[in-house]
This record gives structure tokens, C-alpha cells and sequence, in this order.
């Protein structure tokens, strides 16, 4: 199916049972994607009908393939598609980054450009933010993979990097390499920037003070091209990163603080 039927569909389905008052960015990162660019960017589009997504943001981490072609190519049928570039790669944090501050709706949904995220999960997302929410509440809501479509030594590598990780910052995630995620906008840009912080994101939003709430998503099986990140790149570069986080957690401000300004004309 192309994206204009399915965004078409996505226009005739979608009624006050996907509305809510808060809409929705939904931000891929990509590096050599172009072979699963179409197919996402359609499925998104039939998410749509049952999502208040209204815009998609690309972040192509300077490819050397034909991803950028391929956006260039789709942004004139897709009307909400936006791309953002970088002219060489900088890794999954900061085209996080990049993707939070050029968006322009309150919630940000996070999603790998590999096609193993299913787009028809951000409905659950949605729901358990509903469930959640209210006036003023600081949420997010994380997907945890029920069954994950890896390689053995991908799996094993996570399981112990998630309890290393878990013991040492307790923020009560069982799988934070999930990158399916709602994030408030506001709450993601508040918290501090560092390469690789994609990884510590629970940790960080429960230091600035913002609730997580879990979902179990799918996970599908890689079709096309691999994965940019190896076992050993990120065992190394990750054990550095943890304790840089746990030190960041150590040191935050309380969340309930309130600080007063004392006027000239109050009594002394």
C-alpha cells in the first residue's frame, strides 16, 4: 500500500476516538536505512488513523546510502514527513536531539527507521499515557519488547547490560533498549544532553521528576540491512556511560523545591 492510500484511510478513520489534546511528532532516526524508509513511513501513515500523529520527523544521521535521496523523494507525497540531516554521523542521542527540538507537537514518540518498532504499537502508547495523565502530570510511557527478534548474542548482551544497568541505577525498566517511547516534549529537552543518553533515558526522566509507565510492544524480525551497533562499541562505550549517569543522578536538584523571590516592599 503507498502512503497517500494509507494516509488516506488514516483521513476517513480517524474520529473523536483517536482525538486527544495532546498531538503528536512521531521521530525516526536513521543511518543507511533507505531499503526500509517507504514501508515505515506508509506504516506510520496507517497508525494514523487511530493515533493524532501529525507530523513525522526524520533524523538522517549522515548516511552514506540512498536514505536521503529516498526522503527527498517522499517529502512531496507525504505532507507530514520532515527531514532533518546531519552531515556526518553523530549517533542515536543526538539525532533524538536534533528530532525534540525540530518538532513542534507537545508529545514526541521515538522509533527505530529499521522497521523492527510495528507503528500500530503507538495506539497502546497512547492508551497507557491515557490512563496516566492529568492535569499537569509529568509521563512517559516506554515500550518493553515481549519477544525480541535478535541475534543470540544481541539478546544475551542486552539481558546483561539491562541488569547491570538496573542494579546500579534502579529505574525500574526492565528493557531500555526499546526505542519505541512517548515523551512529553517539554520533559525530553529538560533533561541533560551527553552522547549515548538515549540508553539512560528512565533514569534521567525519573531524575528530573517525571513518572514512566510500561507497555509491552512487539518486536520484529531485521528484513533489510543491519544493525549500526556492535557488542563490543557499545559494552565498552557503556560502561563508561553508566557511571557518568549514575554520578548525573547523584547530583540532581530536588524535584519539589520552590524557590521564592522576596520583594522590596516586604517587611524585614
Amino acid at each position: 500500500m503507498s502512503y497517500r492510500r494509507a494516509h488516506s484511510n488514516a483521513a476517513h478513520h480517524n474520529g473523536p476516538s483517536s482525538r486527544t489534546s495532546r498531538l503528536i511528532s512521531v521521530v525516526v532516526p536513521v543511518l543507511n536505512e533507505a531499503e526500509n524508509i517507504h514501508a515505515l513511513i506508509t506504516e506510520i501513515g496507517m497508525a494514523s488513523a487511530f493515533s493524532p500523529i501529525r507530523e513525522i520527523i526524520y533524523v538522517d544521521d549522515g548516511s552514506t546510502d540512498d536514505t536521503l535521496k529516498c526522503l527527498r523523494a517522499l517529502m512531496a507525497e507525504v505532507p507530514m514527513l520532515r527531514v532533518v540531516h546531519h552531515d556526518r554521523p553523530l549517533g542515536q542521542s543526538a539525532a533524538f536531539q536534533s528530532g525534540a527540538r525540530a518538532a513542534t507537537q507537545q508529545l514526541l514518540v521515538f522509533m527505530d527507521g529499521d522497521l523492527q518498532n510495528d507503528p500500530a504499537d503507538i495506539a497502546l502508547l497512547i492508551g497507557r499515557y491515557r490512563e496516566k495523565a492529568s492535569p499537569g502530570a509529568k509521563i512517559a510511557v516506554l515500550g518493553q519488547r515481549a519477544i525480541r527478534n535478535d541475534s543470540g548474542l544481541r539478546r544475551i548482551s542486552s539481558v546483561l547490560a539491562n541488569k547491570l544497568r538496573a542494579k546500579v541505577l534502579s529505574d525500574g525498566t526492565r528493557d531500555t533498549g526499546c526505542s519505541l517511547k512517548m515523551i512529553r516534549r517539554e520533559d525530553f529537552l529538560a533533561l541533560p544532553y551527553f552522547d549515548h543518553m538515549h540508553r539512560f533515558l528512565p533514569a534521567m526522566l525519573l531524575r528530573n521528576g517525571v513518572e514512566l509507565a510500561h507497555v509491552q510492544v512487539s518486536h520484529r524480525a531485521r528484513i533489510h540491512g543491519r544493525s549500526k551497533y556492535g557488542f563490543w562499541n557499545r559494552a565498552l562505550v557503556g560502561a563508561v556511560d553508566l557511571m557518568g549517569a549514575a554520578w548525573l543522578i547523584h547530583r540532581r536538584l530536588p524535584t519539589d523545591y520552590r524557590p521564592q523571590e522576596i520583594s522590596k516592599a516586604e517587611p524585614q
